[in-house]
């Protein structure tokens, strides 16, 4: 239930601890082990308004299987839970049991799978977990760092706003009036996404490339994708359906598992697009596992000149994971003193964590 929370959360729902704390006390009085059950406790503490009806659907559907869905295959090598649910029986009415539930895993047992996986390396799972995977990846967002723009609303508290305030004067003939105020309307941020599509990356491509359709969704981003050449996938990744937007991706990206030319792409990302206003206040991520065939130099030379026109430079290498990792491959060595927050890919929970470095709240500093 946690864990549900959480993908909750990742796909931008206000779920604060007061809702999580209502639906937990919600499911222990109703029963943890039947779906439906557990979908009304969730929609009746955890949703806000009509708004975050749709984002609930989405993510109820992605973490605990779609009604009437066959049961899936538990995950193998499953952790023992930190959280026990007891699956209480069903009273039976006067029409007997209970027909309304679909044969099957209880929903416990779901909730289960689905937090198991979340801390998975991507590259360990198999067909069916990857399906799994790409249904909770669909709930996700991304979001940037709010910022204040030069436009201005009407507020109760704030800056005096003078012209409102002398027509409001003029409008009561000299009278006394209150003092009209205004607050600077704040705006998310740009995020712009590079994905590395080389040999190396290949297990985590197409994990990353469906995070970054996800964050294409939310407006307000730019991807591209880097090997031996930069693509502008931003289009492609526009299509609803993630199965859609990845088959026109694979049609437009020629340099699927090749090289990686980091520092020139970099230039040529810098020349074409970032120095032009695209990357000027933003908040760019590169995912990569920051191997690099051509000159270190060259990489560090960029890598310096993107932080100094971007908000916040992000890296996330799914590399950093492994036990004993330390970010001594050139390139990495190179790039690592430009960036702001030095995070993990490789699997759902670390995209979670990253779209929260995103978001602002949280802190990755380089380590």
């Amino acid at each position: 239930m946690l864990g549900f929370v959480r993908a909750l959360r990742a796909a931008g729902l206000d779920a604060g601890t007061e809702r999580l704390h209502a639906f937990l006390r919600a499911v222990d009085v109703l029963r943890p082990g039947l779906r439906a059950d557990v979908y009304g406790a969730g929609r009746a503490t955890l949703c806000g308004g009509h708004d975050d009806l749709e984002v609930y659907e989405r993510v109820f559907s992605a973490y605990f299987g779609a009604r009437g869905e066959p049961p899936r295959r538990a995950v193998r090598a499953a952790p023992t839970p930190r959280l026990r649910l007891a699956v209480r029986e069903a009273v039976a009415g006067p029409g007997g049991p209970d027909r309304s539930e679909p044969q099957g895993p209880p929903t416990a047992a779901l909730a289960s799978s689905a937090e198991v996986l979340r801390h998975r390396d991507v590259a360990e799972l198999d067909a069916a977990e990857r399906a799994q995977l790409r249904r909770l990846l669909a709930a996700f967002a991304l979001r940037g760092q709010t910022r204040r723009s030069a436009r201005r609303r009407p507020a109760r508290r704030g800056d005096v706003d003078p012209r409102r305030t002398v027509r409001e004067l003029l409008r009561r003939g000299g009278e006394p009036a209150l003092l009209r105020r205004y607050a600077r309307v704040r705006r998310p941020r740009r995020v712009v996404l590079l994905v590395d599509v080389s040999g190396s990356m290949a297990p985590y491509a197409d994990a990353l490339l469906r995070f970054a359709h996800a964050a294409v969704r939310g407006g307000r981003t730019e991807v591209f994708t880097i090997g031996t050449r930069l693509t502008r996938v931003t289009r492609e990744l526009s299509h609803r359906d993630p199965d859609l937007a990845m088959s026109a991706l694979a049609a437009a990206v020629p340099d699927w598992r090749g090289g990686t030319r980091l520092g020139e792409l970099l230039r040529e990302f810098l020349h074409r697009w970032g120095q032009r206003g695209m990357a000027r206040g933003a908040v760019v991520v590169l995912l990569s596992d920051g191997w690099e065939r051509g000159d270190p130099e060259l990489l560090g030379a960029q890598m310096r000149r993107l932080h100094a026109l971007a908000h916040q430079v992000v890296w996330a290498n799914p590399r950093k994971a492994r036990p004993g990792y330390a970010p001594l491959a050139a390139g990495m060595a190179a790039a690592l003193p430009s960036v702001d927050a030095f995070v993990e890919g490789h699997s759902l929970a670390a995209l979670e964590r990253l779209a929260a470095v995103v978001r602002g709240a949280a802190d990755g500093r380089p380590s």
